[in-house]
């Protein structure tokens, strides 16, 4: 949007609808219109909000209408596999829903290994990435390229376990990884350290999933 002064400033409208509709009923009149004008919809989830996981936003039930509209933006501006990064990180959430019905009847040490190593890549979505501290002074902001570079290092860890389980590697070994406990500390480091810090675990995860992976084999 341009806004019409003589410094022909470029800027952005916020719109945000708050509706608590009665029974949950997102069908009835001012949801549907304030869906319509918005074309974004954040679900409130009460069960995250009990497990202290803010914001609270349900990510599968959640939606927008601009994902389409700003790929080519993202893409541009932010990296190309931005957008299919974005995909792939729903599309983990959405299969480890669909376990959970397993995982309440067996117990997640009876699961395959696949299985295994997706959950803990999910609960590294939801804990690394979704998961916001607003009261921390680096958390409660987010650029755009951090946002990038933290979900593109946490998913290359998942497609890199998920190839060492193929290998032979168990789960629960990739899990207890030191280069794990690094990639959960790039949410508190300052954006002036991010890329810095992912070269280090870009260089370290590769060593250390490989070391698995041998000490398997050996067995």
């Amino acid at each position: 949007m341009v806004v019409v002064s003589p410094d022909k400033r470029v800027g952005s409208v916020t719109v945000v609808g708050a509706v608590s509709p009665p029974g949950g009923d997102f069908s009835e009149p001012v949801s549907q219109n304030t869906l319509r004008v918005t074309r974004v919809f954040w679900a409130l989830d009460a069960s995250l909000a009990s497990r202290r996981h803010f914001p609270s936003i349900n990510w599968l039930t959640s939606y927008s209408l601009y994902v389409d509209t700003l790929s080519a933006w993202y893409s541009k501006n932010v990296a190309d596999e931005f957008p299919g990064l974005r995909k792939e990180a729903l599309e983990v959430l959405q299969k480890e829903a669909d376990l959970q019905d397993i995982v309440q009847l067996v117990g997640y040490d009876a699961l395959p290994e696949a299985e295994k190593g997706l959950l803990d890549l999910a609960r590294m979505i939801r804990e690394d990435y979704l998961q916001q501290n607003a009261f921390d002074e680096v958390d409660t902001y987010t650029s755009i390229h951090k946002q990038y570079v933290m979900l593109r290092t946490i998913l290359a860890f998942g497609r890199r376990s998920a190839e060492a389980i193929r290998r032979g590697a168990q789960a629960t070994q990739l899990s207890s990884l030191p280069v794990k406990s690094k990639i959960s500390r790039l949410k508190w480091t300052p954006e002036a350290e991010v890329d810095k810090l992912v070269e280090e675990i870009e260089r370290e995860m590769g060593e250390q999933i490989e070391g698995v992976v041998r000490e398997a084999v050996a067995q």
